[in-house]
This record gives C-alpha cells, structure tokens and sequence, in this order.
C-alpha cells in the first residue's frame, strides 16, 4: 500500500481551520496542492500570512512543498483529493451542506479513473454515499468504486491548542473498499504521530463524529442547568464542581456558552438523519435548549446584577472581553457571546467589544459595530469575561478592575478569577 500512496499527488480542497493544519502537515512529507475559493485567503497564504493565527509566519515559509491556489485547473494532476469544507446549519437548524456539494461538483468535474476522494468536513451517518458520491459520479461520468473511490477521517482539530495538534491526536479512518480503506489509513498515518483507528465502513465513522459533540454538548447542558440552579440556591457553582470532581469518575465539564463549529452544530445533523428514518430522538438534542438559551440567560443574571447595585441600566457603559467561540481562538463564527450582546442591546446599553485576537473587519460585519483597541480607566459600569483568552489571564483582575467605575460590575463567565474577586460567575 505504501507504494500505492508514494503514487499519490495530494490536493487539499478548503484551507480553514481544517484545511490549512492539515496541507502544512502533509508538506513535510509530500507535495500538496493547498486549494481554496477564498482567492484573498490564497493570497494571503502565499505571503505566509494566516489571518486565523493558528500559524505564525515562519510556519508557513517552512512549508516550501505547497502551492497555495484558487484555480480549478490546479488541480487537475492531482489523484488524491481531500475535502474539509464547513457544513454548517441553516437558520432552521437544518444541515448545510451547500458548500460540501460544491466542493464535490468542482472534484468530479477533474476527477480521473483511480482517483480518491477523501471527506473530512462533518457530516450525518450515510451522507458521504448518499449525497457525495452520486454528485460525483455525475459530473465525472465514472462509477463509484470501479472508476474512482472515497474515503473519509472526519477532523479532529481543536482551533487555539498548541498541545492537541494535528499530528498527535488519534485520526479514524475509513475507506468505500477494503483496499482503499488501508491506503486512506497509511496515509494518514505519514502524518499523525499517535496513530489511526480504521474503522469498518465509511458510515461507521460518520457516525463515531457526529456523536462525539453530542455527547460533549449534552454534558455541558447538564452542567448549565445546574449553574442555573445552583445560581437560584445561592451556591458557587465552582465550588460544588470542585468537590465533586475529587470523585474518579466525575465528568469535569464545567458551564458556558456553547458555540463554534461542532458542539452547536453535529446534534442538528444526528437528529436530521433520525428524523429521515422516522426515529424520533428524545435525547440528542435535549441539550440544545438550554445551551442555546445561556446568552440570554448570562446577559439578564448581568443587568438583574447592575439593577442591585443601583446602576442606571439605560446608557451605561458595558464592556464585552472576549468574542470568539472559544479561547485563544480568531473565530468568531458560530459563538456564544452574540446572543449575550443581542440580548445586552435591547437594554440601551453603550456597547464596547473588546477581543485582541479577532479583527475589526470581521466585527463590523457581523455586529456592525467597531472593535476598539484601547481600554479607558474609570470608564466602565460593567464587565462581561466572556471568553477565558490567556491575554485576559495575563492582565489580572487588578488591571480589569482598573477599567471600571466605582460602582461596577464584573461577570467572569470562564472562572479566570476567584469568586472574590469578581461580582459574578456561572
């Protein structure tokens, strides 16, 4: 098989978060076309600049065996073709899967007899065979699993960790035959020092994704219905989870604001396809309620915690530190924090945001206001830490406090600082 895969001339379609990690691994060890439509994220890699920051400069003109592109005709001496396009949800919360058919058109129209086609992006159990292939075979005109074949290792990135890298976190693998599957497996194995798990079908592993985020989103759920509660009861959250995780075999979730890519997302797909079978889950999305509702939930126990000290709701001055789905992250899609500040807005407060890692750009466009980048002494009524960015660590409760007024509130949603320290915590 190693000689099958030494025959392999890799493209890498998508050069996001998943993407973009997994074109610079496999430059170390093999030429890869790195493709995206994106024709300013081409440009900008091609000047080695990465506007997520998952990669610094240096790591990029490291990687002299990519050629960064936008154009199709690129492509067409590849064989080997793997997939990481987004599959978000619509505003009904139903699968988006817009951009993985684009993708999969753009493939079959360039895809040659014996190429393989692998899918990283998320997706439900069936979908690669049931909506993948047949678009591929379409516009390549060849037979699936005679002509061409597929394989799929759903992603497994963790955006903003430099411990949990690509290479050192555990990959499944999966082929449409026998064959294939190994050669999908050893390839992924040049790359991935901690090893793969193959599984038996491309379906199974489908699956073995989607539910991954269920689980963990289901768990948070858990933990911020009884922050609620013990929020009613009086108790510090912290604490109570403290104890319990003295217990070898507690769960150490802890509450927050649920958002990003997958955590938010994957449940709506398992549910879609039980749905389609006229399975009616009772469970898979239990969670999503509650964690849906915690912006709304973080920005009224804030203002009910501003009315108690007498702070005049209406015009006063409210910082949000931290906008991206998760720490130490430049994504902003898909978090949390925008239902606290839609919530925040209908009381008339003066909104700053405040987040060093993402950029003005994408703030305006998606809130319409500017991110500033100084911070003011003396200036604000409120604080809301809403994302836990090692920068705000490094600050210090001393110097946030600084910023306030000497009435104030500070909500540490991400338990950076000491329950004494802070008015407020989940």
């Amino acid at each position: 098989m190693k000689k099958l895969n030494n025959k392999l001339d890799l493209a890498i379609i998508g050069l996001g978060y998943v993407g973009l990690p997994l074109a610079l691994e496999f430059a170390k060890k093999r030429k890869v076309i790195g493709f995206d439509i994106n024709k300013t994220r081409i440009n900008q890699l091609k000047n080695c600049i990465d506007k997520n920051r998952e990669f610094s400069k240096k790591e990029i003109e490291k990687a002299s065996f990519i050629n960064f592109t936008s154009e199709v005709k690129d492509l067409k001496h590849s064989n080997c073709y793997i997939i990481t396009v987004p599959t978000p949800v619509n505003k009904f919360n139903k699968p988006d899967l817009d951009a993985l058919k684009k993708a999969s058109k753009m493939v079959g129209g360039i895809l040659g007899k014996g190429d393989v086609v692998i899918y990283e992006s998320t997706v439900y159990p069936g979908c690669i065979e049931e909506v993948c292939v047949p678009t591929l075979e379409r516009f390549s005109k060849l037979k699936f699993n005679v002509d061409f074949f597929c394989g799929y290792s759903p992603e497994r990135i963790n955006p903003g960790d430099k411990e949990h890298t690509i290479s050192n976190i555990k990959k499944i693998t999966s082929g449409s035959t026998t064959k294939i599957a190994d050669l999908v497996d050893d390839l992924y194995n040049e790359i991935i020092t901690v090893g793969t798990y193959k599984v038996q079908s491309i379906i199974i592993a489908e699956a073995a994704k989607v539910i991954e985020n269920t689980q963990r989103d289901l768990n948070i759920a858990l933990i911020n219905e009884l922050a609620m509660l013990f929020g009613k009861m009086d108790i510090d959250t912290k604490a109570v989870l403290d104890a319990a995780e003295t217990k070898w075999n507690f769960l150490p979730f802890k509450p927050g604001l649920v958002g990003g890519h997958c955590i938010g997302v994957d449940p709506y797909y398992l549910t879609h396809r039980a749905k389609s079978l006229g399975f009616n889950p009772k469970v898979i999305l239990a969670g999503r309620d509650t964690n849906d509702g915690m912006g709304k939930y973080v920005a009224l126990k804030f203002i009910d915690q501003m009315k108690k000290k007498n702070i005049l709701i209406k015009g006063s001055n409210v910082l949000v530190m931290g906008l991206t789905f998760k720490e130490n992250c430049a994504d902003i899609r898909n978090s949390g924090v925008e239902k606290v500040i839609k919530e925040l807005k209908k009381f008339d407060c003066n909104l700053s945001l405040f987040d060093p890692l993402t950029n003005t750009k994408d703030i305006h466009e998606k809130y319409g206001m500017h991110l500033i980048n100084k911070l003011d002494h003396n200036s604000y009524d409120g604080i809301i830490i809403a994302v836990a960015h090692e920068v705000f660590k490094k600050m210090g409760i001393n110097k946030i406090k600084k910023l306030c007024k000497k009435k104030h509130v500070i909500f540490d949603l991400k338990y950076l600082f000491s329950k004494q320290e802070v008015d407020l915590r989940l």
